[in-house]
């Protein structure tokens, strides 16, 4: 990955966030990192 790639990513994740937080006060946000940690422990049960 170059930088310019991870400077582009993390411009968009950040643009996400912060639109999230003033147009929905952080709803998706909870709700994805809720999905994510669900995966994480669905993941950690196969291994």
């Amino acid at each position: 990955m170059t930088n310019r790639v991870a400077l582009f990513l993390a411009l968009f994740l950040g643009a996400a966030i912060v639109l999230d937080l003033l147009l929905n006060q952080g709803q998706i946000f909870v709700f994805l990192a809720q999905k994510f940690l669900h995966l994480v422990d669905w993941v950690q049960f196969w291994r």
